[in-house]
């Protein structure tokens, strides 16, 4: 049978469990629905499953042939913290929590494909199905990781899909090298002498030292990062005082800080470090800052990359796979995975208006057109990237 027929006699099974996945949300490493639901799915293909690795992810080992080689296909499970707004029958039933960024629809691609590829004897080696948990901050990869995901599963690369709003249903995307940024946090706390508003001359205002800080963090992109590179400082949050006619004694700064390479990480750092201290040393305040390292960037490493438009074009066909759209400064923390192995994260088209509004919106829904096409990208990427030698 070809594959799309297949695709055609599964699509309504699988998006009713992507619906009922989007209906019972669960966010990072309270995935055991979902986890139990891919797990019970799998073993009725015949899959081994591994369960546990990073506190709720798994993996489904499916085999065939003789061959050691492996390759990874991954897709996030969790769902974040937000009120949904949609008013339709497969809305959020759990409060406070949402479907926004369509790891619902990754999972049913994933487990649609591990039942197309369980029904076929076409390649020569093992594909591991991994199913992650928190990938929205808190760093699901680097768990399953550091719980032996490529000891335990000898994988030679591993790939990435994400659906994309705003690029067109039925395109591909994909780059070699940078494909998101680095995300790290920092929070800058400025000590000065409270006092009264009217008497300013008798404190040391730190909200006078905490405005300086963050106009001043915006020169270390403009007059430090190479103008042909790329970097982002945010400052996102600004805290001090409680009353009208009093200078607070102290001030809190947040925000985050993005690149897209580990160079231009590094120098934003120690950067910041030295602005804001001092700065705040040259108007008679102390500042302390806490830096903390969160993902780093999503780096598709070349070959991988090329392969995986390759196969997307064989899916969608010559002129659908864009491998010029730029970067993004948003961040995914499949990047600890490529930071391991080789391979490629790619956007999959999720449309414009209804199902295609921005991620970590409230109204935002997976569109359930695109399962097929993700569902082919990844059976025909396990069958090319396993087919048999000789």
């Amino acid at each position: 049978m070809k594959l799309a027929q297949q695709l055609q006699g599964i699509q309504e099974k699988f998006v009713h469990i992507r619906r009922d996945i989007h209906a019972h949300p669960e966010t990072a490493f309270e995935e055991h629905r979902t986890a139990s639901l891919v797990a019970d799915h799998l073993r009725a293909l015949g899959l081994e499953v591994h369960t546990g690795l990073g506190r709720t992810g798994l993996v489904g080992v499916l085999r065939n042939g003789s061959s050691t080689r492996g390759v990874g296909l991954r897709a996030d499970m969790d769902a974040l913290p937000i009120e949904e707004r949609n008013t339709f029958a497969h809305r959020s039933r759990h409060a406070g929590k949402m479907h926004a960024c369509g790891h619902d629809g990754h999972v049913a691609m994933l487990l649609a494909a591990a039942e197309v590829l369980a029904g076929a004897a076409d390649f020569d080696g093992s594909v591991y199905f991994i199913f992650q948990p928190a990938e929205e901050g808190r760093g699901g990869a680097a768990e399953m990781i550091r719980d032996g995901l490529f000891e335990r599963f000898p994988m030679q690369a591993v790939f990435g899909l994400h659906n994309w709003p705003g690029l067109p249903v039925g395109k591909f995307a994909v780059r070699a090298g940078p494909m998101m940024a680095s995300s790290d946090e920092f929070e800058i706390i400025v000590s000065g002498k409270g006092g009264h508003a009217a008497m300013p001359h008798q404190a040391a205002d730190p909200i006078v030292a905490g405005s300086a800080i963050v106009q001043a963090l915006q020169t270390l992109v403009s007059r430090n990062v190479p103008p042909v590179e790329a970097g982002v400082v945010s400052v996102t949050q600004f805290h001090a005082g409680d009353a009208y006619n009093v200078i607070a004694p102290s001030a809190r700064l947040c925000g985050t800080a993005r690149a897209f390479s580990q160079e231009v990480r590094d120098l934003l750092e120690h950067g910041l470090t030295r602005v804001a201290t001092g700065l705040a040393s040259g108007l008679g305040t102390t500042a302390t800052v806490n830096y903390r390292h969160g993902y780093p960037p999503t780096i598709n490493t070349p070959d991988e990359a090329a392969f995986s438009a390759a196969v997307a074009r064989e899916v969608l066909g010559v002129g659908q796979v864009l491998q010029d759209l730029p970067p993004t400064m948003g961040s995914e923390d499949f990047a600890f995975m490529l930071q391991v192995k080789p391979g490629a994260y790619v956007w999959l088209g999720n449309g414009e208006g209804e199902g295609g509004c921005m991620l970590h919106s409230p109204v935002f829904d997976f569109n359930d057109q695109i399962i097929p096409l993700g569902v082919a990208y990844w059976v025909r990427l396990a069958q090319t990237y396993l087919a048999r030698q000789g």
